[in-house]
This record gives structure tokens, C-alpha cells and sequence, in this order.
């Protein structure tokens, strides 16, 4: 005999999985617009400039 349908503990799966992988995109989204940010701004920030190194 197959088993019977949980259609909303299904659904509950299939919107957390949806919601995990939205966080992650999200999450390296922000991660590269940080790293290209400190990369870019000339306040010593991010990495050292090569002229700024006495």
C-alpha cells in the first residue's frame, strides 16, 4: 500500500529549500560587493596600495 500524501509537510520542505538557497545567493552577493568595495575604496580599508607602502 503506498503511503498517503503529506502535501504540507512537502510544501514546508520545498519553501525551506527555496529560502536556504536564496540566503546563500544572497549571502555571497553581499560577500562580493564587500570584497569589490574595499577593494576599491583608497581609505586603507581594503588591501594596501603599493605607493602607500614607506
Amino acid at each position: 500500500m503506498a503511503k498517503k500524501p503529506n502535501y504540507q509537510f512537502e510544501r514546508r520542505e520545498r519553501d525551506r529549500a527555496k529560502a536556504a538557497k536564496m540566503a546563500e545567493k544572497a549571502a555571497a552577493k553581499r560577500e562580493l560587493k564587500e570584497r569589490e568595495r574595499a577593494a576599491a575604496s583608497p581609505d586603507g580599508a581594503g588591501e594596501p596600495h603599493p605607493a602607500n607602502e614607506d
